[in-house]
């Protein structure tokens, strides 16, 4: 089932999310609608607050960018209970874009390697490091976990500068092939 994103300005994408068990109900049924929901939305990524639900749980389907990065392909891996060990490597700038925050992209610098540890769909436990691309993409999903937005990592002036587009994105007013789901 396709769900509607949260875009910015519902309180859900400001919430540091929860831990979840193996006993969480109806876990695969929710992965599914997750992953119908972000290919509907052509997303490479998608974490529970987005969908609305302040949980540790965040997926990932690198595989369309397989073209620009290599690396990437067959990139579809489930995060659940996800903690960033270790950012390291130099700081990469990168345009990014959200589905949380539709039309909106820009330059965010990130560190270019990243530890990570996680369970996947069956809660087997993983200590792993990612590099290039594929860290950004885990460290933008992550942020979604722990309470924050790609727009978080401007500098003052630049946030300064979109705060008419994000009060565009809170009420709704995107022209966007998704559903959405907004504060108001």
């Amino acid at each position: 089932m396709i769900l509607p994103v949260y875009v910015f300005g519902q309180p859900v994408l400001r919430k540091v999310a929860e831990d979840i068990t193996k006993e969480y109900t109806d876990l695969d049924k929710l992965l599914n609608d997750m992953h119908d929901t972000m290919y509907r939305a052509e997303g490479i990524g998608l974490a529970a607050p987005q969908i609305g639900l302040p949980i540790r749980l965040f997926i990932i389907d690198a595989d369309p960018l397989k073209e620009d990065f290599p690396e990437l392909e067959g990139f579809k891996k489930v995060f659940i209970n996800a903690r960033i060990v270790e950012l390291s490597g130099k700081d990469v700038a990168y345009t990014e874009g959200c589905l949380s925050l539709p039309t909106i992209r820009e330059e965010v610098k990130r560190p270019s390697k990243v530890r990570i540890k996680y369970m996947d769909a069956n809660f087997v436990e993983h200590d792993e490091i990612y590099e290039g691309f594929g860290a950004r993409i885990i460290q933008h999903e992550y942020d979604h976990i722990d309470g924050k937005l790609f727009v978080d990592h401007l500098n003052p002036l630049k946030r300064r500068l979109l705060k008419g587009r994000l009060n565009d994105v809170s009420k709704g007013n995107v022209d966007i092939a998704y559903r959405i789901k907004t504060a108001k």
